[in-house]
């Protein structure tokens, strides 16, 4: 299964989006830390990311953001934005990192093998 997070700004969703390879630490590159899976450096945003901010796992079938000691708070959005430590992600689920706010989708497209039968082939049947 795979998984995107969309940068919203000014309540509305961006062209920027980033593709997700569990497990993915998010922050801003820093050559003293090193390589990170998603980059918010470039972003407007990015200055209140920590370098390594959160983290997004999928185990056992659940999709988790989980806050990696940032200084300023990774946030989920239920009926107000709250801070977390852990939290499941469900597809749409909004969540800021700092003043960086996210929406997170889950991809339904299955990866088939190139092999795999197509749906629409008709069946036959042996008399």
């Amino acid at each position: 299964m795979k998984a995107t997070i969309t940068v919203k700004r000014n309540g509305e969703e961006t062209s920027e989006i980033f593709e997700l390879n569990p497990p993915s630490v998010i922050g801003r590159f820093d050559p003293a830390v090193g390589p990170i899976d998603v980059d918010l450096g470039p972003l407007p945003e990015g200055a209140y990311v920590s370098r390594k901010h959160a983290k997004i796992t999928f185990e056992d079938g659940v999709w988790t953001l989980v806050d990696m000691g940032s200084s300023n708070g990774t946030f989920v959005l239920r009926d107000d934005f709250e801070k977390v430590e852990e939290s499941a992600l469900e597809n749409e689920t909004e969540f800021a990192l700092g003043n960086a706010r996210f929406v997170f989708r889950i991809s339904e497209e299955a990866e088939l093998p190139n092999d795999a039968v197509d749906e629409e082939a008709p069946e036959t049947q042996e008399a």
